[in-house]
């Protein structure tokens, strides 16, 4: 497996760590994450705790471009170096977009966001 590989397989469980941050610290509150209802949960959450449940969502909408991009430039035979080298780059975005998001850095966020369309971008266009 490539580097690239594994790091869409970061890319993919990085999301659910995300939101899993908010749910471990619900523990300490009065409103304890609710496996039987989680969407009525995380509904209800507010400040850090409803970035992060956002961040995975984001996390989320942000992985087919990533995907397809590694994918394709893989299939066309493009320097595999140069892809897992962008693909690293995504995912050190992504987590810096995630930190960005849960300490509510919202300008900062967007130019971070834009820099990882970029890298995306720029993995499609090795194909």
């Amino acid at each position: 497996m490539t580097v690239a590989n594994w790091c869409i397989a970061a890319a993919c469980l990085l999301p659910m760590v995300v939101a899993m941050t908010s749910k471990v610290a619900s523990v300490t509150s009065n409103d304890r994450y609710d496996n039987t209802d989680p969407r009525d949960w995380a509904g209800r959450q507010a400040g850090w705790m409803k970035r992060a449940i956002a961040a995975q969502h984001n996390g989320f909408e942000a992985l087919p471009l990533f995907i397809a991009a590694v994918i394709l430039a893989q299939q066309a035979h493009a320097n595999q170096d140069r892809i897992d080298i962008l693909a690293m780059s995504f995912v050190l975005i992504r987590v810096t977009y995630s930190i960005i998001y849960i300490s509510n850095l919202a300008t900062m966020r967007t130019v971070v966001w834009f820099a990882g369309i970029i890298v995306s971008l720029a993995i499609l266009a090795q194909s």
